[in-house]
This record gives C-alpha cells, structure tokens and sequence, in this order.
C-alpha cells in the first residue's frame, strides 16, 4: 500500500488526487484487491489519530484519476452527502476521445440508470432514463499517423467536461452517445482506438480525469474550489499524443 496525494486537508475534510487504477473502497467487483483509496486514507489518518474515521461521499471509477474528497466525521459526511444529492457541487473533468469533437456543445440525453452485473446485482433495474445534461468544450486537437479501423490517421480531441447531473458514467456515456468515445473506455469506448493506441504504445490508459471541483465547506460554510492539473500519467500521454505542455490549458 502507497502513500496519498493529499490537495487538501482540515479538520474534518480530505481532499486527494486518486491515481487511475485505484479502487474507491472495497468491492465485489474484486474481490481479492485490499489496496483502496478509502483502505490509504484510513492508514493515513490512523497514524494521527487512533480509531480515526473515513467517510467517502462520491466515487470515481476504477480507472479515472483526479480529485475525490472525504470526509472525517458523520457530521460533515451527510452535509457533504446533501450537497451531491441536491446539485451544488460543481464538477469539471478532462477528457481525450475519438474524432475532432465541436468546439463547445451541451448534450440533453436522459440515461437509463447502469447497473454493474456484479456489483449492483441487487438494485432495481426498472427505473426509467433520468435527466442527464453535460457540457462540453474543446480544449485541442490531434492527428497521428496511427491507422484506426479503416482510417489512416488517428484523430483526437482533448475535452473539457462539466456534469451539471450526475449519473453512474454519465460523461463516458454522452460522449459515446455523440459518437466521440473516450480514450482507453474499455466499456463505452472504441475497440479499434483502443487497440490502435496500445498497439503503438504499447500499453492503454483512461483519457478521463476530474480537475476540479467546489463545494460549501461543511462546517465553516465557505467555498472552497481545487484544481489539479496532469498528473504524471495525463503528462506522459499528453505528450505522447501530440499535445506538448502538461499543465492546464
């Protein structure tokens, strides 16, 4: 078990950058991985404080990176918990997909709620699409002498993402919806972008990475905003797929 890349900390808020790959807590979807992100925030806050408490009030999938925030108590927790619940909490998310996407577009697109086979096999299946609105906006552009499919060349936008709902892959299923899938999606995405990359490089990643979001201070009331840039894979990549800087755009 490693270390936490830790943006923030208070008294009662945690705030880190979750490497892709990580897991949030403890899941049937594996059953053997003890390695978590709740797993390292529990270890770290013991080492301060015995009997010490991690409460997780959102998730990010396995394979996206960026910013997660938890709490250390059951008061900041719920009021946290209410925030998500009522829409308050401002997200913001990069995103490298297929294609040359619109410079600016905000997609409308209900979704039927996603179940995980395993994970959610219990939940009820028969709820009708929800409201899904999302916004995005093109931060650049590539092509790479790469063939995909039938395509001698591999093009590539770099997106910014703001879920103004929040369903369960909500911007990995709108951009599959606007025909732009995500890069190294392995469930939304495109096979032959995704066998494309990893045939030339050698390995695959996930272009997907929450960058910022602000919120009401549990207690204090204040707003409080981070922001991440690329972390050391977002650079690698970056760089590799034609975009030369790694900082924010």
């Amino acid at each position: 078990m490693t270390g936490l890349n830790i943006v923030y900390e208070d008294d009662v808020l945690l705030v880190v950058d979750k490497p892709s790959g990580l897991l949030m807590h403890p899941s049937w979807l594996d059953r053997r991985e003890t390695d978590t992100l709740a797993g390292r925030a529990k270890a770290y806050l013991a080492q301060q404080s015995e009997g010490a408490k991690v409460h997780t009030v959102h998730r990010l999938d396995r394979p996206t990176s960026g910013l997660v925030v938890m709490c250390k108590d059951d008061h900041a927790a719920k009021a946290l918990v209410e925030q998500f619940q009522e829409k308050t909490v401002n997200k913001r998310y990069w995103a490298i997909c297929r294609g040359f996407a619109p410079v600016a577009e905000t997609l409308d697109y209900p979704l039927i709620e996603e179940h995980d086979r395993i994970a959610d096999k219990f939940a009820d299946s028969d709820k009708p699409a929800q409201e899904a609105i999302t916004e995005f906006r093109r931060l650049g552009i590539t092509e790479l002498a790469i063939p995909v499919s039938r395509y001698p060349k591999m093009r590539l936008s770099w997106m910014e993402c703001v879920p103004v709902t929040g369903r369960k892959h909500q911007i990995r299923r709108h951009l599959k919806h606007l025909r732009y899938p995500i890069l190294g999606d392995t469930r939304h995405g495109c096979r032959h972008l995704n066998r494309a990359v990893e045939g030339s490089f050698g390995e695959l990643f996930m272009g997907l990475r929450a960058v910022e979001m602000s919120f009401q201070h549990p207690v204090t009331n204040e707003l409080m905003t981070f922001n991440v840039g690329a972390d050391n894979v977002w650079s690698c990549w970056l760089d590799r797929l034609g975009w030369s800087f790694p900082g924010s755009p």
